[in-house]
């Protein structure tokens, strides 16, 4: 946006646009009463008439007096004296000349064009209203050069402006559009902070688009900023992550793994205890002491300790009773996380919480969440 303000004092005499009004460039968009400057003019045209007879006589004087002086008639201090009184009168002449040309650019100024082609966003002043520009320029019109093209000023903590970059990709929302996401894109980060509540923030330049025109000047845009993507991944919900079993599914699980040993060869049995670290010394010794209340991986339970990346999620198996499988975990929107895992598949119905008062009757105590994939990543 660009402030329009005025150089000459005086009474608006005429206005000639309005709130939301397109302007181009040049355009006369207001008029302040010429009438004190156009006196202004005149005088000053008459100073310079008078300076001009001024060194007009001075001239004729220092004519005459030349050949006196040639002629060795007058003293060379006489025609000095004239010759000063020539020099200044034609210094004067070039003041006067100069003051008539202030006075005509201040007459110009009284009308007010628009300095670039825009629409009008505010109109500050009224037909017959007075404005000083004294001291400043007081503020008439604010122009917008072209809505199509927004900017964002983004105030951003401290704690979070070290991910931000130039030409990252944002996106945001604005209270006018609730169901609307719009896109952007970072232009510049400002050195400059500022504090607010004692917590620093940095302003972040973010480039907008406004081609259907709804976005409009000094609208609160919540924005957010996209540090990493993954495309055509599975995900799921956190609340599956942070599920925590009961001790019932906890035995269960126990169980099943404690018949799959028994039906497994020796020979896998072997190499199973081997990986494991138990030296072989038959199933089951590799368990984890029971206990409920515990985070998703329960400890490791069963050998599915990892990283930090890792956990377990449990879902509901084909027989209908609760299983466990290790994932990994990778990025999060907040709501949603990238997991992935060989007994992973779209579509599993995931448990994300147990109703215990139903969990002794015949309907399914479990709550589903079943991943899917978003292919446009988070």
């Amino acid at each position: 946006t660009v402030q329009v303000g005025t150089q000459v004092s005086g009474q608006i005499q005429e206005i000639f646009v309005d709130f939301n009004d397109r302007v181009r460039k040049r355009q006369l968009i207001a008029r302040i009463d010429p009438t004190l400057l156009q006196q202004n003019v005149r005088e000053a045209e008459a100073r310079l008439e008078r300076a001009r007879a001024e060194v007009g006589q001075r001239q004729s004087d220092y004519d005459r007096n030349l050949k006196l002086y040639e002629s060795q008639a007058i003293t060379e201090s006489e025609f000095s004296t004239i010759k000063y009184n020539l020099a200044v009168a034609e210094a004067d002449m070039k003041s006067t000349e100069i003051s008539l040309e202030r006075a005509k650019q201040n007459l110009a100024y009284t009308n007010i064009y628009s300095p670039i082609s825009g629409v009008v966003v505010e109109r500050n002043v009224d037909v017959g209203q007075t404005v000083a520009a004294s001291l400043a320029a007081p503020q008439l019109f604010l122009i917008a050069e072209d809505l199509a093209r927004m900017e964002i000023l983004a105030s951003v903590d401290e704690s979070d402006i070290g991910r931000i970059n130039e030409g990252q990709t944002a996106r945001f929302t604005v209270q006018a559009y609730t169901d609307d996401v719009f896109a952007g894109t970072v232009r510049q980060v400002r050195l400059q902070s500022t504090m607010q509540e004692n917590v620093v923030n940095y302003t972040v330049v973010i480039d907008v688009t406004n081609d259907d025109g709804r976005l409009r000047p000094g609208m609160t845009a919540t924005v957010d900023f996209l540090v990493e993507a993954a495309e055509d991944v599975l995900m799921v919900s956190n609340a599956a992550l942070r599920f925590r079993p009961t001790e019932r599914m906890i035995a269960a699980l126990r169980e099943q793994r404690q018949r799959n040993r028994e039906t497994m060869p020796d020979s896998i049995r072997e190499r199973v205890a081997e990986r494991r670290g138990t030296g072989g010394r038959g199933p089951g010794t590799n368990e984890a002491p029971s206990g409920g209340g515990g985070p998703a991986g329960f400890g490791g339970f069963g050998g599915f300790g990892g990283g930090s990346d890792m956990t377990m999620i449990w879902y509901i198996g084909e027989n209908g009773e609760p299983a466990a499988a290790r994932v990994r975990t990778g990025i999060s929107d907040g709501r949603m996380t990238e997991i992935s895992g060989r007994r992973i598949e779209e579509g599993m119905n995931v448990i994300s919480g147990v109703n215990q008062s139903a969990e002794s009757g015949s309907a399914s105590p479990f709550q589903n969440n079943q991943p899917r994939r978003r292919p446009g990543g988070f």
